[in-house]
């Protein structure tokens, strides 16, 4: 069976019980990145927790990859080489957070009041162990084809700059 790159939502009506089901699934066979949204009673949503597999890896590698290259310019090129390989790396890793960060937003108004939802991307070879993962903390299970996805939150970053240019007195 080939792989689904999917969003995982798991939607709990009492925000009590998230976090047993957030510490499991960082251990989801394919997990890339989780979040943690919770919703007070009176409707204020929070991002309680998330998760990277790999977090700064891409920062570091970048850091001694460019400390590498840098060797060529002696010790001054190693540094230089270091700082710029890991500043490139931190870039690509704050991109992929600003664009995890606007998902979160899209997916917002599904958090039901005092309750929560846990996102799980991550790439399934079957959806039984994010099932049954659900199935033991008492949670709703979607699935969301993660390309599709990434369309919708395209479209509705989209849709919220032109709505800002439209606005009379901005500009």
């Amino acid at each position: 069976m080939s792989e689904q790159h999917n969003v995982v939502l798991l939607t709990f009506p009492d925000a009590a019980g998230w976090r047993p089901a957030f510490d499991e699934a960082q251990h989801l066979p394919g997990l890339r990145q989780a979040a943690a949204l919770e919703r007070s009673a009176d409707g204020l949503l929070e991002v309680r927790d998330t998760f990277t597999r790999g977090a700064g890896v891409a920062t570091v590698g970048s850091g001694v990859l460019g400390g590498l290259v840098g060797l060529l310019g002696g010790p001054v090129g190693v540094v230089l080489g270091f700082a710029a390989g890991a500043a490139l790396g931190s870039a690509a890793e704050e991109s992929r957070a600003t664009e995890g960060g606007a998902g979160l937003i899209v997916l917002s108004p599904r958090v039901p009041d005092g309750g929560a939802m846990l996102v799980l991307e991550v790439r399934e070879a079957a959806p039984g162990p994010a099932d049954e993962l659900a199935a033991r903390h008492g949670a709703a299970v979607e699935r969301i084809d993660a390309h599709a996805f990434a369309e919708q939150v395209k479209a509705a970053e989209h849709k919220a700059e032109h709505e800002d240019e439209e606005r009379p007195g901005q500009g």
